[in-house]
């Protein structure tokens, strides 16, 4: 029975807490015990959600009330209740600990982002395949994959949504308790695209050469407050950052191994949702928007724009490898690191100080964390000719995954 084993999970749990001297495999089998834990409660917290909202006038106020959750907390798990009524085969997953809501959580995003209740229903069809694929992706890989099937199953051009999504602009404002202005905004991709663009040139050319003294040490909350900075000037002091915003531009990323739903290759533009073609095209003709082509197999890059190998004469890697490098590593490429990539740093796995080259070959996109295991921690790392990557740690561990389209797979 699921109730025994969830049991067994808890009384190790306790036995793993209770010794001190517990090993690394020992505690690594308690975070997996810890997650199934969590994963059969939270199918249980759901079920019970879905009863109450039969029983009661008011089933959030008596669920919050119970928890002593906020409303956004209880809008959640309604939620999660609602897309486990909708596939069966996810609930039961959730259920015997194979996936997390993470999982759960990202079918309902996905699920809302689709216009119509029969696109959803054809989302939902493909239950058991989806399960299958949570099972054993991180909640990362599994929402990209989640976001392709979406992506298949809106067969029009994407004009019809691109003017829904232009009408539902908004942006709003507030003061939080901490008495820090907030702001949330929704813009279509082509705006949000350009806005993208906009702070990053600011973010290049306010902060090249020095950071802020209030700047975190954390690459991801280092990028988040520099933008916020870059923001306020753009805004404030608009003299102070440039007159030329450059040209966004799209990363199309063409998958030869993945066919769409008509039989052409995955394209991914490096965004949550699709620019339509004819938009992305009429962009690219007026010279509004810059699109590099970068076509990958077997997770490797088979062609890309711009000199890929520099040997020695630079130690930075160019903009044209960071592509490349973008192409085949959405995240960071150490295993179950999920720093997106444009917080990455490209480092060298045979070091420039050994006579490492700046070839696309030896570059690997590592975040700050594991940018500083791999120089000050100890830890080797090996990348064969097909992006297979093995670490080795100063205790003696090996980890390995194989080419970047195979680990996200």
């Amino acid at each position: 029975m699921v109730v025994d084993r969830v049991l067994d999970e808890v009384q190790q749990i306790s036995a793993t807490l209770a010794d001190e001297d517990a090993d690394r495999v020992q505690l690594t089998r308690g975070f997996v015990d810890i997650t199934k834990v969590r994963s059969w409660l939270a199918a249980a917290e759901a079920e019970f959600a879905t009863r109450m909202s039969r029983l009661s006038p008011t089933p959030e106020h008596d669920i919050a009330d119970a928890t002593r959750g906020s409303t956004r907390d209880v809008t959640t798990i309604r939620h999660r209740a609602t897309t486990l009524g909708n596939v069966q085969p996810l609930a039961d997953a959730l259920s015997d600990g194979a996936v997390t809501t993470g999982h759960i959580d990202v079918v309902t995003r996905v699920s809302k982002q689709l216009d119509t209740d029969q696109e959803r229903s054809r989302l939902f069809e493909k239950a058991s395949q989806l399960t299958k694929v949570a099972e054993v992706s991180s909640v990362e890989a599994f929402h990209r994959r989640l976001k392709r099937e979406a992506q298949r199953i809106q067969a029009d051009d994407g004009m019809d949504r691109l003017e829904r999504q232009q009408r539902n602009t908004r942006l709003r404002t507030w003061v939080d308790a901490d008495g820090m202005w907030r702001f949330d905004g929704r813009f279509d991709p082509v705006t949000g695209v350009k806005l993208d663009n906009r702070l990053s040139a600011a973010v290049n050319t306010l902060f090249a050469e020095s950071v802020p003294k209030t700047c975190p040490s954390d690459s991801v909350n280092k990028q988040h407050h520099l933008r916020a900075l870059a923001l306020a000037r753009l805004v404030c002091e608009p003299d102070t950052v440039g007159s030329k915003p450059g040209r966004p531009e799209f990363i199309a990323v063409i998958n030869a191994d993945q066919p769409n739903g008509r039989g052409e290759p995955v394209t991914d533009l490096g965004i949550p949702v699709e620019v339509p073609y004819r938009v992305l095209a009429e962009l690219a003709g007026d010279g509004d928007a810059e699109v590099k082509p970068i076509v990958i197999r077997n997770g490797l890059v088979i062609h890309a724009p711009g000199r890929l190998d520099l040997g020695r004469s630079t130690r930075l890697a160019s903009p044209a490898q960071r592509r490349a490098l973008r192409a085949m590593y959405p995240t960071c490429a150490i295993p179950g690191c999920e720093v997106p990539f444009r917080y990455t740093k490209a480092h060298h796995v045979t070091w420039w100080r050994n006579g490492g080259e700046t070839n696309l070959n030896n570059l690997l996109p590592v975040c700050s964390h594991h940018h500083t295991m791999i120089h000050d921690g100890g830890w080797q790392i090996e990348l064969d000719k097909h992006r297979a990557l093995t670490i080795t740690l100063p205790d003696g561990n090996v980890l390995s995954t194989g080419p970047p389209g195979k680990a996200a797979a």
